[in-house]
């Protein structure tokens, strides 16, 4: 079951519990090892152990959109970039990590900011250079392009992939 809980900023919050390959080359400079960058606000936060649950972080991910980022002027090319990055980076740690999977939405002033962390903290996300497409491994590659910054980091026993996108 996934639990998804979306926030205002102040600690107020709406709990749902139903709201809604590693063989090619790295590119570091693609997706850095670097530190999340902090952001503070209204957010929305998921909990998923399983592929099929993504479905339902996309359904609150729009709720909160809908909600909450509208009204803060961002508009449905946003949306879709988050929903692509939330569905490219949950399933990587879904396949390549350890569930459970958090999924973190941060909207601030300036800028979304994503975070995706898993429990394996030792193997770091590998972007596919020169793999056939048809082997798949082209998400990360995608998400780079859909963000303004992104990296990864380790915090206590989970690996982070985090991404920014501007505020809208």
């Amino acid at each position: 079951m996934v639990r998804s809980r979306w926030f205002d900023g102040s600690g107020a919050g709406n709990d749902s519990a139903e709201a809604a390959d590693r063989d090619g080359d790295m590119d570091e400079e693609l997706w850095p090892r670097r530190p999340r960058p902090e952001a503070a606000g209204r957010h929305y936060e998921a909990e998923i152990s399983h592929l099929a649950e993504l479905r339902s972080v996309r359904a609150g991910l729009r709720a909160w959109v809908a909600g909450d980022l509208r009204r803060a002027g961002a508009d449905g090319v946003l949306l879709d970039d988050l929903v692509v990055a939330v569905d490219e980076l949950a399933s990587n740690g879904l396949r390549h990590g350890r569930a459970p999977v958090l999924v973190r939405a941060v909207r601030t002033a300036e800028s979304l900011l994503l975070d995706v962390s898993d429990g394996d903290p030792h193997h770091a996300p590998v972007p596919a250079i020169g793999r056939d497409p048809a082997r798949g491994g082209r998400g990360l590659r995608m998400v780079a392009h859909l963000t303004v910054d992104r990296g990864w980091t380790v915090a206590g026993h989970r690996k982070h992939v985090w991404a920014r996108f501007p505020a809208g």
